[in-house]
């Protein structure tokens, strides 16, 4: 059944109204407490049609009215499509936001390769106490749900999840409220045994789906603690004789391809990022990669806030030009986050 704009907000007012207080609703409550600003008159006629279509009921002579089981369904239903498309356009907002994130951190690499000659990396943002900020629940087809995990600084993370079920779209629609409603702003260790029972218990005959969405939830969060780094330039090392021999220009080329020692070099620069400016230097055997021995390490820590943090590295020679490396990487912090912003 379609209702107009008009007689669909007087349902929503009326069954409110009665849920909230468990009295029937007349229409001087329904012009004093929304924002239609139609006159009681007028509100009196739409009731009047609401009535006559089945979907609201009047209790008494002289009394509001309350909400048909018909009327409930509209309601219910409205309100669950409402919710689908909230989720859908937050989906495709975050996604849109980490793409453009993505690409910026790779074009920042890349900028820095081009105007150093040296090699360079760039780390995701880390997030510090992760927290489930959404999560939505999508079907894929009759065997496989897609769980979206946003998290604190709206990281996103998608989970493909086996079921033995075919739930159909209002129980995924009420399964993502449910997960939303309980979950949100909590971290992995807040997420309990006794929690998760009770959320089971909640989402009754589908409660080992709820589960599945937990595990893949808490998953997500701990696989968040290892880095996407992205690189650039590492052609650039054959640049300089002392690195271009075969075999270290072999060790260093695995190292950028591999990426696990420029993950720890990110990490402890994240670690260390208390000092003055988050800038540091690394030089030969100071560097936190085994294969950067004959070189030189320059590290910095952009923040984007709401705990997103990350680290821009520069590797080349000992012989490197760091006052021309340290000043651009001081540039580079002062706009990673104008970029990001933008």
């Amino acid at each position: 059944m379609l209702l107009d704009e008009r007689k669909m907000k007087i349902l929503h007012a009326i069954v409110q109204g009665y849920l909230s207080t468990g009295e029937p609703v007349g229409s001087r409550t329904i012009s004093k407490d929304t924002d239609l600003n139609l006159s009681s008159a007028t509100i009196r006629n739409e009731m009047a049609d609401l009535e006559e279509m089945g979907l609201i009921i009047q209790p008494h002579t002289s009394a509001g009215r309350i909400p048909s089981d018909r009327g409930y369904r509209i309601y219910v239903d409205d309100m669950l499509r409402k919710k689908e498309r909230e989720v859908d356009e937050m989906k495709e907002l975050l996604l849109s936001r980490e793409e453009k994130l993505e690409n910026m951190l790779k074009q920042v690499a890349k900028l820095l390769a081009v105007n150093t000659n040296y090699a360079t990396m760039i780390s995701a943002p880390a997030l510090k106490g992760n927290r489930l900020k959404f999560i939505q629940i999508s079907r894929v087809d009759s065997l496989h749900l897609l769980a979206t995990v946003v998290m604190e600084g709206n990281v996103i993370k998608n989970r493909m999840i086996e079921v033995e079920e075919n739930p159909d779209d209002e129980t995924i629609l009420k399964l993502n409220m449910l997960l939303n409603t309980r979950l949100n702003g909590l971290s992995v260790d807040e997420i309990n045994l006794g929690m998760i029972a009770a959320l089971k218990k909640e989402a009754g005959t589908h409660g080992e789906i709820v589960a599945r969405v937990i595990d893949a939830a808490a998953e997500t969060i701990r696989d968040d603690e290892n880095l996407e780094i992205y690189t650039s330039g590492a052609n650039n090392i054959f640049r300089y004789p002392e690195l271009a021999d075969k075999g270290r220009a072999s060790a260093l080329i695995t190292t950028f391809e591999e990426k696990t020692e420029l993950e720890s070099i990110a990490l402890q620069a994240l670690s260390q990022s208390d000092q003055e400016n988050g800038i540091r230097v690394y030089i030969g055997e100071e560097a936190p990669a085994a294969n950067m021995q004959d070189c030189s390490v320059v590290t910095a820590t952009y923040d984007l806030g709401g705990g997103m943090r990350g680290t821009v590295g520069v590797i080349g020679p000992k012989r490197m030009d760091y006052d021309h490396v340290v000043s651009i990487m001081k540039n580079v912090m002062r706009q990673l986050d104008d970029l990001y912003q933008k």
